[in-house]
Protein backbone atom coordinates (compact mmCIF):
# COMPACT_ATOMS: atom_id res chain seq x y z
CA UNK A 1 0.00 0.00 0.00
CA UNK A 2 1.01 3.39 -0.47
CA UNK A 3 -0.56 7.30 -0.39
CA UNK A 4 -1.67 8.89 -3.47
CA UNK A 5 1.98 10.77 -4.48
CA UNK A 6 4.43 9.50 -2.55
CA UNK A 7 6.76 6.77 -2.64
CA UNK A 8 5.80 3.30 -3.07
CA UNK A 9 8.26 0.33 -2.30
CA UNK A 10 7.65 -3.06 -4.30
CA UNK A 11 9.35 -5.83 -2.88
CA UNK A 12 11.21 -8.46 -5.43
CA UNK A 13 11.42 -11.41 -2.49
CA UNK A 14 14.54 -11.69 -3.91
CA UNK A 15 17.09 -13.53 -1.29
CA UNK A 16 19.69 -14.10 -3.05
CA UNK A 17 21.23 -16.95 -0.60
CA UNK A 18 24.16 -17.31 -3.23
CA UNK A 19 25.52 -13.74 -3.22
CA UNK A 20 25.57 -13.79 -6.54
CA UNK A 21 27.33 -10.36 -7.66
CA UNK A 22 24.92 -8.01 -8.93
CA UNK A 23 26.83 -7.52 -11.80
CA UNK A 24 25.96 -11.02 -12.88
CA UNK A 25 22.49 -10.38 -12.90
CA UNK A 26 20.02 -8.93 -15.54
CA UNK A 27 17.04 -7.53 -12.93
CA UNK A 28 13.66 -6.21 -14.72
CA UNK A 29 9.86 -5.05 -13.37
CA UNK A 30 7.37 -5.23 -15.36
CA UNK A 31 3.31 -4.46 -15.01
CA UNK A 32 1.18 -6.57 -17.13
CA UNK A 33 2.38 -8.10 -20.12
CA UNK A 34 4.43 -5.60 -21.78
CA UNK A 35 5.33 -2.35 -19.57
CA UNK A 36 8.74 -2.30 -18.54
CA UNK A 37 8.84 -0.37 -15.06
CA UNK A 38 12.80 -0.84 -14.99
CA UNK A 39 15.80 -3.02 -15.80
CA UNK A 40 19.45 -3.22 -14.00
CA UNK A 41 21.07 -5.22 -17.08
CA UNK A 42 24.47 -6.69 -15.48
CA UNK A 43 25.03 -3.63 -12.77
CA UNK A 44 23.98 -1.07 -15.09
CA UNK A 45 20.32 0.73 -15.20
CA UNK A 46 19.37 0.32 -18.38
CA UNK A 47 16.43 2.94 -20.04
CA UNK A 48 16.14 1.86 -23.32
CA UNK A 49 12.96 -0.61 -22.71
CA UNK A 50 11.05 1.29 -20.20
CA UNK A 51 7.56 2.49 -20.59
CA UNK A 52 7.64 6.17 -21.18
CA UNK A 53 5.51 6.90 -18.01
CA UNK A 54 8.21 5.28 -15.53
CA UNK A 55 11.01 7.60 -16.76
CA UNK A 56 12.80 8.84 -14.09
CA UNK A 57 10.47 7.58 -11.51
CA UNK A 58 12.04 4.13 -10.57
CA UNK A 59 14.88 3.49 -7.88
CA UNK A 60 16.29 -0.05 -7.38
CA UNK A 61 18.02 -0.45 -4.15
CA UNK A 62 19.75 -3.74 -5.05
CA UNK A 63 20.94 -4.43 -1.35
CA UNK A 64 17.22 -4.91 0.14
CA UNK A 65 15.75 -5.39 -3.45
CA UNK A 66 12.98 -3.09 -3.66
CA UNK A 67 12.24 -0.75 -5.91
CA UNK A 68 10.88 2.96 -5.70
CA UNK A 69 8.41 4.09 -7.71
CA UNK A 70 7.93 7.94 -7.17
CA UNK A 71 4.87 9.88 -7.39
CA UNK A 72 2.73 7.00 -6.90
CA UNK A 73 -0.73 7.61 -8.54
CA UNK A 74 -3.90 6.03 -8.82
CA UNK A 75 -3.29 4.88 -12.49
CA UNK A 76 -0.13 2.72 -11.13
CA UNK A 77 -2.18 0.56 -8.81
CA UNK A 78 -1.78 -3.24 -9.99
CA UNK A 79 0.18 -6.36 -10.13
CA UNK A 80 4.16 -6.07 -10.38
CA UNK A 81 6.57 -8.39 -11.42
CA UNK A 82 10.08 -9.16 -10.24
CA UNK A 83 11.95 -11.36 -12.91
CA UNK A 84 15.89 -11.92 -12.52
CA UNK A 85 18.40 -13.66 -14.76
CA UNK A 86 21.62 -15.17 -13.60
CA UNK A 87 24.12 -14.86 -16.43
CA UNK A 88 25.08 -18.62 -17.07
CA UNK A 89 28.16 -19.24 -19.59
CA UNK A 90 27.07 -16.68 -21.52
CA UNK A 91 23.36 -16.83 -21.89
CA UNK A 92 20.74 -15.42 -18.86
CA UNK A 93 19.09 -17.88 -16.84
CA UNK A 94 15.91 -17.14 -14.99
CA UNK A 95 16.47 -17.42 -10.95
CA UNK A 96 14.02 -15.74 -9.51
CA UNK A 97 10.53 -14.60 -10.19
CA UNK A 98 8.26 -12.72 -7.75
CA UNK A 99 5.05 -10.82 -8.09
CA UNK A 100 3.34 -8.13 -5.77
CA UNK A 101 0.18 -5.71 -5.75
CA UNK A 102 -0.03 -2.30 -5.31
CA UNK A 103 -2.85 -0.05 -4.18
CA UNK A 104 -2.88 3.02 -3.40
CA UNK A 105 -4.59 5.67 -0.82
CA UNK A 106 -5.84 9.02 -0.47
CA UNK A 107 -6.93 10.40 2.62
CA UNK A 108 -10.53 11.24 2.87
CA UNK A 109 -11.81 14.98 4.09
CA UNK A 110 -13.38 14.82 7.56
CA UNK A 111 -17.08 14.12 7.02
CA UNK A 112 -19.21 17.28 6.79
CA UNK A 113 -22.75 17.77 7.94
CA UNK A 114 -25.17 20.08 6.38
CA UNK A 115 -28.75 21.03 6.82
CA UNK A 116 -31.11 21.07 4.21
CA UNK A 117 -33.22 23.25 4.92
CA UNK A 118 -33.22 26.90 6.83
CA UNK A 119 -35.60 28.39 9.23
CA UNK A 120 -35.82 27.23 13.05
CA UNK A 121 -37.12 23.54 13.80
CA UNK A 122 -40.63 22.86 14.66
CA UNK A 123 -41.94 20.07 16.63
CA UNK A 124 -43.88 16.98 14.42
CA UNK A 125 -41.31 18.57 11.25
CA UNK A 126 -38.78 16.29 9.43
CA UNK A 127 -34.83 16.89 9.62
CA UNK A 128 -33.10 16.84 6.44
CA UNK A 129 -29.34 16.16 6.60
CA UNK A 130 -26.62 15.73 4.46
CA UNK A 131 -23.14 14.04 5.32
CA UNK A 132 -20.49 14.43 2.93
CA UNK A 133 -16.52 13.27 2.65
CA UNK A 134 -14.21 13.83 -0.91
CA UNK A 135 -10.77 13.67 -2.06
CA UNK A 136 -10.31 10.23 -0.67
CA UNK A 137 -9.56 6.73 -2.55
CA UNK A 138 -10.39 3.29 -2.92
CA UNK A 139 -14.81 3.76 -2.67
CA UNK A 140 -15.23 3.08 1.15
CA UNK A 141 -17.70 0.95 2.70
CA UNK A 142 -20.57 2.95 3.93
CA UNK A 143 -21.63 5.61 5.16
CA UNK A 144 -23.61 5.60 8.87
CA UNK A 145 -25.56 8.06 11.46
CA UNK A 146 -25.45 8.19 15.18
CA UNK A 147 -27.91 9.66 17.14
CA UNK A 148 -26.91 9.74 20.49
CA UNK A 149 -29.58 11.00 22.93
CA UNK A 150 -29.74 10.79 27.43
CA UNK A 151 -27.75 7.46 27.72
CA UNK A 152 -29.00 5.89 24.36
CA UNK A 153 -26.92 5.40 20.68
CA UNK A 154 -28.88 4.75 17.97
CA UNK A 155 -27.04 3.74 14.03
CA UNK A 156 -28.75 4.33 11.10
CA UNK A 157 -27.02 3.08 8.05
CA UNK A 158 -28.92 4.58 4.89
CA UNK A 159 -27.99 4.79 1.10
CA UNK A 160 -24.79 5.97 0.44
CA UNK A 161 -24.32 8.14 -3.24
CA UNK A 162 -21.02 7.53 -4.84
CA UNK A 163 -19.38 9.84 -7.37
CA UNK A 164 -15.61 9.77 -8.88
CA UNK A 165 -13.73 12.36 -10.32
CA UNK A 166 -12.87 11.33 -14.13
CA UNK A 167 -9.46 13.04 -14.13
CA UNK A 168 -7.98 12.25 -11.02
CA UNK A 169 -10.30 8.96 -9.56
CA UNK A 170 -11.11 10.25 -6.54
CA UNK A 171 -13.91 9.56 -4.73
CA UNK A 172 -16.86 12.27 -3.10
CA UNK A 173 -19.16 10.25 -1.19
CA UNK A 174 -22.69 11.54 0.22
CA UNK A 175 -25.47 10.43 3.23
CA UNK A 176 -28.97 12.01 3.91
CA UNK A 177 -31.21 11.49 7.04
CA UNK A 178 -34.30 12.67 7.49
CA UNK A 179 -35.61 11.84 10.96
CA UNK A 180 -38.44 13.51 13.32
CA UNK A 181 -37.35 16.86 14.85
CA UNK A 182 -35.90 15.71 18.36
CA UNK A 183 -38.13 16.97 21.09
CA UNK A 184 -37.70 17.56 25.07
CA UNK A 185 -34.27 16.13 25.23
CA UNK A 186 -30.77 17.34 23.73
CA UNK A 187 -29.76 15.01 21.04
CA UNK A 188 -26.06 14.63 19.42
CA UNK A 189 -26.03 13.84 15.28
CA UNK A 190 -22.84 12.28 14.14
CA UNK A 191 -21.91 10.59 10.56
CA UNK A 192 -19.19 8.08 10.49
CA UNK A 193 -17.40 7.13 7.23
CA UNK A 194 -16.31 3.27 7.16
CA UNK A 195 -12.78 2.91 5.67
CA UNK A 196 -12.77 -0.73 5.43
CA UNK A 197 -11.00 -3.01 8.54
CA UNK A 198 -7.26 -1.59 7.65
CA UNK A 199 -7.97 2.30 7.20
CA UNK A 200 -10.41 2.35 10.23
CA UNK A 201 -13.41 5.25 9.88
CA UNK A 202 -13.74 9.25 10.12
CA UNK A 203 -16.21 10.80 12.53
CA UNK A 204 -17.57 14.53 11.70
CA UNK A 205 -17.98 16.73 13.92
CA UNK A 206 -21.32 16.24 15.99
CA UNK A 207 -24.15 18.12 15.47
CA UNK A 208 -25.91 19.68 18.66
CA UNK A 209 -30.01 19.45 18.55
Amino acid sequence: KSFLNHTAFLSCSFPNSQKIDPKDLRVFWQKGANEVVHEVYYGHEKHDNLSPKYINRTKMDVDKWTLQLLNAGIVDEGVYKCIVQHRDKGSPKLIHSSECLLHIIANYSQPEIERLHAGELKPKEYLNLSCSSSGGYPEPKQMSWLISYENKTQTFIHHMDVSQDALTKLYKVTSKLDIPVPTNTPTNISCLLHLGEQLGSLVSVPLGI
